[in-house]
């Protein structure tokens, strides 16, 4: 049902109304609390109201105590919304970035809260809970209603180091890595953020490599967290490589490899 094109012929009047206070606020998706507080003298019916234009297919449910209109179905901003500090990221933010053309199936949602996975309107949500301490990086795209939070680049990369699981692939990831353009100051920050040293050396090995404009502090900042343990470059990779004693890296993916792979030889 497109906005402001309603009859009254399967509407009431309270339904009506409702719809037509939604379109007044331009709201396209809606929690129970956010309707209720825009009609606190009829709060006591909104409930019924609203599940009434469920049934009636006018909105649909996304879950327990939240809505949008039937044909709303953008999945940054479901799943945004479906925890109160949720960000895209990983490799969702990776792709909408522009730093893989790989689309994944699954939304990645980061969030300080508990949340189990769902499904919603045939989509699968991934919620990767984190420690308030890596909570940063997030800001706001999209317009009115519509908006969604999601990680900035530099901390979308940072967190799929941390976590390269949710990357999408270590290839993809170190071929985003090549192309992103990146800020030393937040680099770091993040990295600091994530306290995550082998990931901190693995970034700060590939900008060295890379000769990433504009790194030198961040490299430098990398190589003053070396401890003396080695890593591996490729955290599920091979036991087998030659050892960096600067980074304390032991390269099972090589340097020569690390730059076919930034610039897509295959």
């Amino acid at each position: 049902m497109a906005r402001g094109s309603y009859t009254s012929e399967n509407l009431t009047q309270s339904q009506l109304d409702l719809m037509l206070l939604l379109d007044e606020y331009e709201m396209d998706i809606f929690s129970l609390e956010d309707v209720k507080g825009l009609v606190p003298d009829q709060e006591g019916d909104i409930n019924e109201i609203i599940e009434n234009l469920v049934h009636k297919k006018v909105f649909s449910r996304i879950e327990r105590g939240k809505y949008c209109r039937a044909n709303f179905r953008d999945e940054k901003v479901i799943g945004s919304f479906l925890v109160p500090d949720g960000a895209i990221a990983y490799w969702s933010a990776l792709n909408l970035h522009g730093l893989t053309e790989q689309f994944p199936n699954t939304v990645f949602v980061q969030t300080t809260k508990l949340k189990k996975d769902k499904k919603i309107f045939g989509v699968a949500y991934k919620f990767v809970t984190i420690a308030e301490r890596k909570r940063d990086g997030v800001k706001k795209e999209g317009y009115g209603n519509h908006r969604y939070a999601i990680t900035d680049v530099e901390k979308t990369l940072v967190d799929c180091f941390d976590l390269p699981k949710y990357s999408g692939g270590y290839a993809e990831l170190i071929r985003a890595f090549a192309e992103a353009k990146l800020s030393s100051k937040k680099m770091i920050r993040y990295c600091r953020a994530i306290n995550n040293i082998a990931a901190t050396k693995r970034m700060g090995f590939l900008a060295q490599l890379f000769d990433k404009p504009g790194m030198k502090t961040f490299v430098g900042y990398a190589l003053q967290q070396v401890k003396e343990a080695y890593n591996p470059f490729d955290p599920k990779g091979r036991d087998s490589g030659e050892y960096v004693r600067d980074w304390r890296l032991r390269m099972n993916i090589s340097s020569e490899e690390l730059i076919s792979i930034a610039n897509k030889i295959y």
